[in-house]
């Protein structure tokens, strides 16, 4: 039994993505930030810091999107999805693996913000426009990599993709698209992929942002 617990459109969408990658269907239970489903005993019994993902698996449960997306690429070598100790890749591989969460990172605490904040009095522009400053400093190399190649590694597709995948389109309720544009090429690349369109029906559309574009809030 391999059962995913998920938010849509949270960091558990990267483990779904890579299972349906590795053609593996798992049971997914969907839970939502703001309704108190995170916070039971039943599930910080699983996670105990009551977020996402949470996956059973191999007679264990893991918690942290970057630890199980290392775990099945360690333990499924045969996709080719990860990089083993060994390979000339392997370094650059898990460099972009966890670079993932510098980027992910800046995109919470906007989410925090902009989205989670009950009163939009409570909001402090300061902090959101040094925040959107932030995420797009951490997404400039990425778009200088992301300009002369088609994925973070030169030999292609990797979980290192997977990692991003979340992150790229979350960014950009926060970033002007136009001042990315092989982040957004790459973006299409990744939501091409079967997998991708696989595990985006399977978990549904994301349950955070109720608006396309979040603008920093005027002083």
């Amino acid at each position: 039994m391999i059962r995913l617990h998920a938010v849509p459109g949270s960091r558990s969408f990267r483990v779904h993505w890579l299972l349906a990658e590795m053609g593996i269907e798992p049971e997914v239970e969907n839970y939502r930030i703001a309704d108190g489903s995170l916070d039971t005993e039943g599930y910080r019994a699983l996670n105990p810091a009551g977020r996402v993902p949470a996956l059973e698996i191999d007679g264990i449960t893991m918690i942290e999107s970057g630890a199980i997306v290392e775990y099945l690429c360690e333990t499924r070598p045969e996709h080719g999805l990860g990089r083993l100790p060994g390979d000339p890749e392997r370094a650059e591989f898990l460099v972009w693996l966890h670079y993932a969460e510098t980027v992910a990172t800046a995109i919470q605490n906007l989410n925090l913000q902009q989205v989670f904040l009950p009163d939009p009095a409570m909001r402090s522009p300061t902090v959101i426009a040094l925040e959107v400053r932030r995420l797009a400093t951490a997404l400039k190399p990425l778009e200088k990599r992301l300009s002369g190649q088609d994925y973070l590694l030169a030999s292609g597709f990797s979980a290192a993709d997977v990692m991003f995948g979340f992150g790229v389109e979350a960014a950009f309720h926060y970033v002007y698209k136009e001042k990315f544009p092989a982040l957004v090429a790459y973006h299409a690349r990744l939501a091409a992929r079967p997998a991708y369109q696989a595990a985006m029906a399977e978990q549904g559309p994301d349950s955070i942002y109720t608006q396309d574009f979040y603008e920093v809030p005027r002083g």
